[in-house]
């Protein structure tokens, strides 16, 4: 799915959040992240701190776990 950062930090920057954590689902089941995953997660990171707006996480929920980008040292 095509995700435009504008829609992930609108609500955000109307309710002055200091920061935001990023989530999505994988319905295949496997929460392993893509490599499209992680480019989103390199371009909302840039764009949050254009804002003064860190996007602390990125996780992904999936039936069998989750992952967290943080952890995997994936967010860039």
């Amino acid at each position: 799915a095509s995700v435009r950062p504008a829609d992930v930090f609108r609500v955000a920057c109307l309710d002055n959040a200091a920061a935001i954590i990023v989530v999505h689902n994988h319905p295949s089941g496997d929460p392993a992240p893509s490599a499209a995953d992680v480019q989103l997660t390199r371009t909302l990171r840039d764009v949050g701190e254009s804002l003064s707006l860190p996007v602390l996480d990125h996780v992904i929920l999936a039936r069998h776990g989750y992952v967290s980008l943080r952890e995997r040292g994936q967010m860039g």
